[in-house]
């Protein structure tokens, strides 16, 4: 796949998912829904941000990084846009759960930072041997 067509594929999924998000946003109630409702609009937020922050990164990767390989920027945009997207979920949870304060969130913040960095040196790790 060129890097061409991988952009537009991905243009047009994210697309969707918005859309998704967007239908699923009007159609569910928080106040009566059950937990598939939650599940189908998390999920859809999910796949929204994830496509929206691996166009965004890997734009700004390119632009910034010129001499790198465009399918590294493509995984390192990826991985780190589930990562986000994810973290930002978990957020939302909590605060419709009544537990987001400083404490949670600096937690979190350390769990996706070790998560990180172990997704770094383990990729490292791995082309060394």
């Amino acid at each position: 796949m060129t890097l061409k067509s991988y952009l537009s594929v991905m243009a047009v999924l994210t697309a969707f998912c918005w859309g998704i998000f967007l239908f699923v946003a009007r159609l569910v109630d928080p106040t009566a829904t059950n937990w598939l409702g939650f599940l189908l609009f998390y999920l859809a937020l999910f796949a929204s941000l994830s496509g929206t922050g691996a166009l965004a990164g890997f734009v700004i990767r390119f632009v910034a990084l010129k001499k790198e390989l465009a399918f590294n920027l493509v995984k390192i945009a990826f991985r780190q846009s589930f990562l986000f997207s994810l973290f930002i979920i978990f957020l939302l949870i909590l605060k419709s759960q009544h537990l987001f304060n400083w404490l949670n969130l600096s937690l979190l913040i350390i769990i996706f930072t070790i998560f990180e960095l172990f997704l770094i040196s383990y990729k490292k790790n791995r082309y060394e041997k």
